[in-house]
């Protein structure tokens, strides 16, 4: 019984989502390898052969690898699906764009989002935003997972020494092609890797105010800048911004909320945090229900005051 983790990278460096899944894997499995497809990927190869607990690194290289799109890649999968018992990536965008055609291809149902190994074919999955947990057992001979990468602390990126087996790639048939990707460039820490983070949401007004009182804010903590769908929505920031159910997952050490009510689905993607903080003006606010710490206040009087208060 040997896992398989599909790798979250750029052709130069693995993401953390990764370490991640690994985690969950060896929950799994005892073995667990990795693969690594892209082009021109070694540097990245190299890196996850030195995660703790990987037994062996396949690499595939070719020109229809590069962008992991879901159709070569999952062709890539498949050749050597029958090796695995199980198949795990994380609940990223690729993630979920990837296993869900693989887990079709084999006729298996798909594990999605699980935060706990209950055994080796037992799972625990957040449903209703987070508000219940299901347990789910599979009784398919292969396991296709994706994994809630908060569920679960990474695997040290060092001490490992797997080999490293190189493969050649499948045939691409062609259908799909990459066009283009728009990326929003920014020097802070990625949202969902990230230590702390900043949120605005609604009640700061306007795409101006936030940038005024939260983008500060954030760099005296050296945090990563996120907001409420509610924020989004209204255009103060890009949707890559975006925190809760229908954004991204997150729970860094520090989660710091400005004018954030605490909708449900906002709650969903942020509640798992070490310390949250709150500030709003509405006691009554739900963000407060699960805040370590809460201020009810004008947030355009106490966010300047504790911008000004950490030097």
């Amino acid at each position: 019984m040997t896992a398989l983790v599909i790798a979250e990278h750029d052709n130069k460096s693995l993401k953390v989502a990764t370490l991640n899944a690994v985690a969950a894997a060896l929950q799994c499995s005892p073995e667990v390898d990795v693969l690594v497809c892209g082009n021109g990927a070694d540097a990245a190869a190299q890196a996850a052969s030195q995660i703790a607990g990987v037994r062996k690194v396949i690499q595939v290289e070719a020109a229809a690898l590069v962008d992991q799109l879901a159709e070569p890649l999952a062709a890539q999968i498949l050749s050597i699906a029958k090796n695995y018992s199980h198949i795990l990536a994380p609940a990223t965008a690729n993630g979920k764009n990837v296993l869900p055609r693989v887990a079709a291809k084999l006729d298996v149902a798909q594990l999605s989002d699980i935060t706990k190994v209950v055994s080796a074919d037992t799972f625990e999955r957040p449903i209703y935003a987070g508000n219940a947990i299901a347990t789910v057992q599979s009784g398919d001979s292969v396991k296709v997972i994706t994994v809630r990468t908060t569920g679960f602390d990474p695997v040290a990126a060092m001490g490992g020494s797997a080999t490293i087996e190189k493969q050649a790639a499948v045939a691409d048939t062609g259908k799909s092609c990459f066009i283009g990707r728009e990326l929003t460039k920014s020097d802070r820490p990625e949202l969902t890797a990230a230590k702390i983070i900043v949120s605005g949401g609604r009640g700061l007004g306007s795409g101006e105010k936030y940038q005024e009182l939260i983008a500060p804010l954030a760099d005296k903590l050296g945090a990563a800048l996120g907001a409420s769908r509610a924020a989004v929505d209204a255009g103060y920031v890009p949707n890559d911004y975006q925190v809760g159910q229908t954004g991204k997952i997150v729970a860094p050490q520090l989660y710091v909320a400005v004018g954030i009510s605490g909708a449900i689905q906002h709650l969903a993607g942020m509640k798992d945090s070490k310390v949250i903080v709150a500030i709003n003006k509405d006691p009554e606010a739900p963000i407060f229900s699960v805040a370590d710490y809460g201020l009810v206040a004008d947030l355009f009087t106490a966010v300047p005051e504790l911008t000004k208060a950490l030097g």
